[in-house]
């Protein structure tokens, strides 16, 4: 069982940045994709990124160019680096861990975080 506690959401003006962590208790974290999910009130639970490695990550195309996921293998920690936040970021994000080889859907994914709120005024 992986336990995962997102932490870094907050209230920011469009146009600033947060930085999400999410800390796994897995010892064997480098085995898992990572993936950081977000759902605004009445929407789907949508991809915003996910990580392999550092040179295996894809985008949503709605953050590409303004978001940026990373791991830490050695802290069992996954992050996401928001710049140029807009209103419409405003969501819960939610860091999720699954094995190797899957993609972007949220029902590949076995183990999940409480989430956190990001909300961005305009």
């Amino acid at each position: 069982q992986v336990q995962l506690v997102e932490s870094g959401g907050g209230l920011v003006q469009a146009g600033g940045s947060l930085r999400l962590s999410c800390a796994a208790s897995e010892r064997t974290f480098s085995n898992y994709v990572m993936g950081w999910f977000r759902q605004a009130p009445g929407k789907e639970r949508d991809i915003v990124a996910r990580i392999w490695s550092a040179d295996s990550t894809s985008y949503a195309d709605s953050v590409k160019g303004r978001f940026t996921i990373s791991r830490d293998n050695a802290k069992n920690t996954v992050y996401l680096q928001m710049n140029s936040l807009k209103p419409e970021d405003t969501a819960v994000y939610y860091c999720a861990a699954g094995p190797r080889g899957i993609g972007s859907y949220s029902w590949q994914y076995d183990y999940w975080g409480q989430g956190t709120q990001v909300t961005v005024s305009s």
